[in-house]
């Protein structure tokens, strides 16, 4: 071992260069054939499955990024990418146009384009709670979603901040958001919740970023070690193109190494890399209960009956954990099933478990739905009574019950262990979720706008093409940076994965100790502690 590499063997594991132990069997459900599931007291469940090894995650994981994508993946990157196109256009036609493209007036001034933007942030905080909430509470399940929570919060933010540059109407205006010091002395209203989004998102979306890609850190350290290797190997390997004469290993070499900041898999490195997980996570989670909070005081701060109510802060946390987790399902329940060996590794007991969350966050969401009618009666208020009866019963009744519906019904399921395990019952939930989801931010702010205090505003709303338009292109932005992801970039933290195997305990040993490959269980794990299974 050379000084500049003092854990070669340990970075050659953890890279799949070396050979590692096979993990011992493991009892199956006998109804669902998951490990997972079994609930036998004095026995841990398995987190992943069909006894991978150390090896075999790094292999598997490494592969997403390293083998060619499966047949289905470029017809669907280049459908998601069209229909971002065609957002693309629509936001191009009301920039030159004018915002009269779409269907506000002068009382709804307010529609799809705030309820997009609430949205979209409210699916970004699914990724800041399993990676920041559930790493702090040591619940370990967490490490096969975590991953790709982590990306869908960045992409759903990028989504989400499109719409306050757009609808503000003179969109070359905007960098007057943030507070700038100019030559007119304009500057930003500090007492305005509407600056405050602007601090909030950004503090967000900057964390959850260098979250995300701390966290990938030691992953493109492997797959920069495996091209290094395969490279080396086979030095004529294939170019990246016909007429780019650069080997595609070399180019992933650089690009990956260059990601991966140096990182060599040293013990000094794994410590400095907890240390500022944990600080990371430590400021993450605030930022999970103060964002959409101070989201919400852009309707709570206001007097129009329907918004000026202390509710919104919780409600709005609660809801946008509940439509986060059911976009997580949405996208990794169909991962799991196109993705060769990812049914190993999101298991059952992840599905059950976010599942179980949905039905907590649902019934909270129920019960802000109740009390906002019942602080209404309570108060006395007959602006306040009618705002509310006005959404149940009014021109816009079949938003509210659509609302109703796939909230708080759909979600009731899940109190059969049988619903919660069986995927297609969760993923048509996890997407009434996130249409209830969206209807819930319609009704909020239409809803309440289109009645006011005087008859003589009443004004309905209606979309135009150019609004359903660029709520669409944002999906496709959405899913064309998703799929980005799952094409190029490690799907999941290859090192936590290693760190739920029974063979990353130092205490483990089986009856094939030291047979088959030549390096026990207990020999494989123990060169650095945690460390040589690539935990952190």
């Amino acid at each position: 071992m050379s000084q500049l590499d003092p854990d070669h063997l340990n970075a050659q594991r953890l890279a799949g260069i070396a050979p590692a132990a096979t993990a011992p069997a493991q009892p199956l459900d006998p109804q669902t054939g998951d490990g997972t599931l079994i609930d036998t007291p004095g026995v841990r469940p398995p987190l992943v499955l069909n006894n991978r090894g150390i090896g075999d995650i790094t292999s598997i994981v490494a592969g997403y990024a390293e083998n060619a994508p499966p047949k289905w993946w470029l017809p669907a990157f280049l459908t998601a990418f069209g229909i971002a196109q065609l957002g693309g256009a629509m936001i191009l036609y009301l920039v030159i146009t004018g915002i009269g493209t779409w269907g506000l007036n002068n009382q709804v001034d307010w529609a799809w384009d705030i309820t997009n933007f609430v949205f979209w942030i409210g699916i970004g905080h699914a990724g800041t709670l399993i990676s920041a909430i559930l790493c702090l509470l040591k619940q370990k399940w967490r490490t096969a979603v975590n991953r790709a929570a982590e990306a869908m919060t960045i992409f759903a933010v990028i989504c989400a901040a499109t719409f306050p540059g757009i609808h503000i109407g003179r969109q070359w205006m905007a960098w007057f958001l943030p507070p700038i010091p100019n030559s007119n002395a304009i500057w930003s209203n500090f007492r305005s919740p509407l600056l405050w989004d602007v601090f909030a998102v950004s503090t967000y979306g900057t964390v959850s970023a260098l979250f995300w890609f701390m966290g990938m850190v030691p992953d493109f350290a492997t797959l920069r070690d495996r091209a290094d290797a395969r490279l080396r190997r086979n030095p004529e390997g294939p170019i990246v193109l016909p007429f780019l004469p650069v080997r595609t290993d070399q180019l992933r070499a650089y690009i990956y190494g260059f990601l991966a900041l140096g990182w060599r898999m040293s013990g000094r490195h794994w410590h400095r890399y907890e240390a500022a997980y944990l600080i990371l996570a430590g400021i993450s989670t605030p930022l999970v209960l103060s964002v959409h909070s101070i989201v919400s005081f852009d309707f709570a701060t206001s007097v129009m009956p329907g918004w000026h109510t202390t509710i919104f802060p919780p409600y709005f946390v609660a809801g946008a954990i509940f439509g986060g987790f059911a976009m997580v399902l949405l996208l990794l329940i169909p991962c799991r099933e196109l993705f060769a060996n990812m049914k190993d590794i999101i298991t059952l007991r992840h599905i059950d478990n976010m599942a179980k969350i949905l039905l907590a966050t649902g019934m909270m969401v129920g019960f802000a739905y109740s009390m906002e009618f019942f602080i209404a009666w309570y108060g006395g208020n007959k602006n306040e009574l009618f705002a509310f009866v006005n959404r149940a019963t009014g021109p816009y009744w079949w938003a509210y019950w659509t609302m109703i519906t796939c909230n708080v019904l759909s979600p009731q399921l899940f109190w059969s262990k049988k619903m919660r395990t069986n995927v297609v019952a969760v993923w048509i939930v996890a997407l009434l979720v996130t249409i209830g989801m969206w209807f819930e931010r319609f009704v909020i702010i239409v809803t309440s706008l289109h009645r006011a205090f005087l008859p003589g505003e009443y004004h309905m709303f209606h979309p135009t093409l150019v609004d359903i338009g660029i709520f669409v292109g944002s999906f496709g932005t959405f899913m064309t940076l998703f799929l980005l992801f799952l094409r190029f970039l490690p799907v999941f933290p290859i090192a936590e994965l290693k760190a739920v195997l029974p063979q990353a305990s130092p205490h483990h040993h089986d009856d094939d100790h030291g047979k088959g490959n030549g390096h026990g269980h207990g020999h494989s794990t123990n060169t650095h502690g945690k460390h040589a299974a690539g935990g952190h």
